[in-house]
């Protein structure tokens, strides 16, 4: 291996970046990285009636975020279409493609025709036999025409770097398109050009492009070029064993930027599905994957997207950071979602709430959500929450004869403010847990929550008072 090594990540704009994508793209930048080489980035825009400027705009902002910055490109095929042609009069100069005449109603006609044997209809060639001279002189009186490759008989194998050694039967191919009638490239053409232009040593990609490769194969073999090595990705399954898909939760790379996720924790997951380093790491960082990754640590099962792994390498990367990196980041979210209205030290006053909530923290979005109570006073009590703990009669007249002991209290620390609650559970002849559950629903809206006492402490007396004077005008409400 060496610095000549050149991967490519060769997305469609015609969606966002997707799981998917995004791990092709890291697993090619982590091999061109390992080795020194250099990561190029192309989009392959020809489907024009799909492609987008937004699209692309998407992808490279999903790339961005993730840091997989690329060397070269981003290079798009819609400004090569003349290149396409070049390679595709060479191949029916060299006899390797002919021009095809068939209409797209024939060949639609001729699908609906069962196969002998019960296989799928393939192309029966009838425009191969058409002489040299008679092809272009239909094609000088502007008859439209494809131009289709010229399968040879045999077999065509390659050893790939992930699923080892592939061999098919010549036969079962087509006479694949090259170019369409309207002069674009069919995915065929356009790959193996554009890979023998910029020099692509290893094509990385989805195990989905596996019945592809025979036939560019043949492509790089009628050209007298060099093929390159192919390594082909496992899929990405969902929890249920089926492609990873919209019904399992956001794809879209982005989707997890905004719901709280961190491109370093995001990184560190996605390296680890299909891929391993060996032994039980995890939590790796960027250059930790960078030396450690070689495709042959690409396993051939498929992966699983388990959205609560990837939760734990968020949480444990938000735990691992300062106080200070904390504060910053979600101030910025906070801010940036309209949720944070505290006073002129937002920063600072951010502080003791991250420090009783670090452990619990699973996304940034969090704060926004599961724990808006400890940022805004705008939330509502958890309905079954509620309905579990306030719904005892005798429990408003508690909450009052508390209320009173609080807003007496100026001392109101940890161990005051445990001792006012249980005092008054005891004169009443009830359980503390009654008191210190519905409170917790009055101080946060959830049944499930950090210590009630340390969530005062956050809040403070006015606060604290505030949300349970609350509480007593929802308890009158419920009883009428």
């Amino acid at each position: 291996m060496s610095a000549d090594i050149r991967v490519r990540f060769a997305p469609s704009p015609t969606g966002y970046l997707h799981v998917g994508g995004a791990r092709t793209a890291l697993f090619n930048w982590l091999f061109a990285r390992h080795h020194g080489g250099k990561f190029v980035l192309r989009i392959e825009d020809t489907d024009f009636s799909r492609s987008s400027d937004e699209m692309v705009e998407g992808i490279l902002r999903g790339m961005r975020w993730l840091g997989l910055g690329w060397d070269e490109g981003p290079i798009f095929q819609s400004q090569r279409i003349a290149r396409y042609k070049e390679y595709s009069d060479r191949l029916l100069q060299s006899g390797h493609a002919y021009r095809c005449f068939c209409t797209p109603e024939q060949l639609a006609a001729k699908r609906g025709d069962p196969q002998e044997g019960g296989g799928p209809w393939i192309y029966d060639r009838r425009c191969a036999s058409i002489s040299r001279a008679e092809a272009e002189g239909r094609a000088v009186r502007g008859e439209l025409f494809a131009v289709r490759f010229r399968v040879p008989p045999g077999k065509t194998a390659y050893a790939d770097r992930v699923f080892g050694r592939i061999e098919v039967e010549n036969a079962n191919m087509e006479d694949f398109v090259l170019l369409r009638s309207d002069g674009a490239p069919t995915y065929h053409l356009g790959v193996v050009a554009d890979d023998l232009d910029m020099a692509i040593t290893h094509v990385i990609r989805g195990a989905d492009h596996i019945s592809n490769t025979p036939k560019q194969i043949l492509l790089y073999q009628a050209m007298g070029k060099e093929i390159p090595e192919f390594a082909h990705l496992p899929l990405i399954l969902g929890p249920d064993k089926q492609r990873l898909s919209k019904r399992h939760g956001a794809t879209s790379v982005m989707a997890y930027s905004e719901m709280g996720y961190l491109p370093e924790a995001f990184f560190n997951f996605l390296a680890l599905l299909g891929w391993s380093p060996g032994g039980d790491r995890e939590l790796m960082t960027r250059k930790e994957l960078i030396d450690s990754f070689s495709l042959e640590g690409v396993g051939k099962a498929n992966a699983v997207f388990g959205i609560e792994k990837l939760d734990w390498f968020n949480a444990q990367y938000l735990q691992s950071m300062s106080s200070d990196e904390l504060i910053e980041l979600l101030t910025s979210e906070l801010v940036g979602r309209g949720v944070w209205k505290g006073p002129e030290d937002a920063p600072q006053a951010l502080k003791p709430i991250i420090e009783l909530l670090r452990s619990r923290l699973k996304k940034i979005g969090d704060f926004a959500g599961t724990f808006k109570a400890f940022i805004s006073d705008e939330f509502e009590y958890e309905p079954a929450a509620a309905q579990k703990y306030l719904r005892d009669a005798g429990l408003r007249d508690l909450v009052s004869r508390l209320l009173e002991q609080y807003a007496a209290d100026r001392e109101f620390s940890l161990e005051s403010a445990e001792r006012h609650l249980r005092s008054v559970a005891e004169q009443a002849g009830v359980k503390a847990g009654l008191l210190i559950n519905a409170l917790r629903v009055a101080l946060t809206g959830q049944g499930v929550a950090p210590g009630l006492f340390e969530i005062m402490m956050v809040l403070g007396r006015e606060k604290t008072c505030a949300r349970m004077r609350r509480m007593e005008k929802y308890l009158l409400t419920a009883a009428m």
